[in-house]
């Protein structure tokens, strides 16, 4: 955990693509360049790209994935982590927790 905290701090973090390339180095087992790769192609950019704060903060607003400090309108909690796990294409633990919970209250008002 420790190493994989230091890369995304390293590139960045949630100012730039550094959560999204530590969770998968997390989800999926990646390594760091593999992740890197995996998260530029998910998200159309290029590589280079995935460390500049100002084209990823454009780029969390057009595709709502949050930001450090969001504004009136942009995604936050576990929103931002529904569209995290839909672009991305893995499944975030709580947000799996979310659906279930959700499925089984619409399950007991019918």
């Amino acid at each position: 955990m420790a190493l994989a905290h230091a890369h995304a701090s390293g590139i960045g973090g949630m100012r730039a693509a550094g959560d999204l390339v530590a969770r998968m180095q997390m989800a999926r087992g990646m390594r760091i360049q593999e992740a890197k790769a995996y998260v530029a192609d998910k998200l159309k950019i290029g590589i280079s790209d995935l460390t500049d704060p100002v084209i990823m903060a454009e780029i969390r607003e057009d595709l709502r994935l949050g930001a450090i400090t969001p504004f009136p309108g942009c995604a936050k909690g576990i929103e931002a982590k529904f569209r995290i796990a839909e672009v991305l294409g893995i499944d975030i633990n709580c947000v799996e927790r979310f659906k279930k919970k959700t499925a089984s209250n619409e399950r007991v008002r019918v």
